[in-house]
């Protein structure tokens, strides 16, 4: 009983705040998600808190696809709405890297290189 109590106690480190934030975005950007994302996190911010809530009920059932402790991870970010500014935040600047990434690569003064 005390592991299943002792995630709650637990905050996340910065570290782990930016890894997992890390992740979430370039998963985004890599599929080309931006802009439904940002409209999706900006438009339920004010619900982040709730959303946090709600994977800690759905947790019997998302657990065995994704693990518990990954819920408990995701749960403890979404507790603070700052970190969806975050989110989004990387979300945004990774999609501008990549965008000015395809640009340089559509010139035709560029001779060659990885594009």
């Amino acid at each position: 009983m005390e592991k299943l109590d002792r995630w709650q106690d637990d905050e996340l480190t910065d570290e782990q705040r930016d890894a997992i934030l890390e992740r979430i975005a370039q998963g985004v950007v890599r599929r080309g998600m931006s802009a439904p994302a940002v409209l999706f996190l900006e438009l339920n911010k004010p619900l982040a808190f709730v959303a946090s809530q709600s994977l800690l009920v759905l947790t019997p059932f998302l657990a065995p696809f994704v693990g518990i402790e990954n819920v408990h991870r995701v749960s403890r970010l979404l507790e603070k709405r700052e970190n969806v500014e975050r989110l989004v935040e990387r979300i945004e600047q990774l999609e501008h890297e990549r965008q000015q990434e395809q640009s340089s690569c559509n010139t035709p003064s560029r001779k060659s290189g990885p594009c």
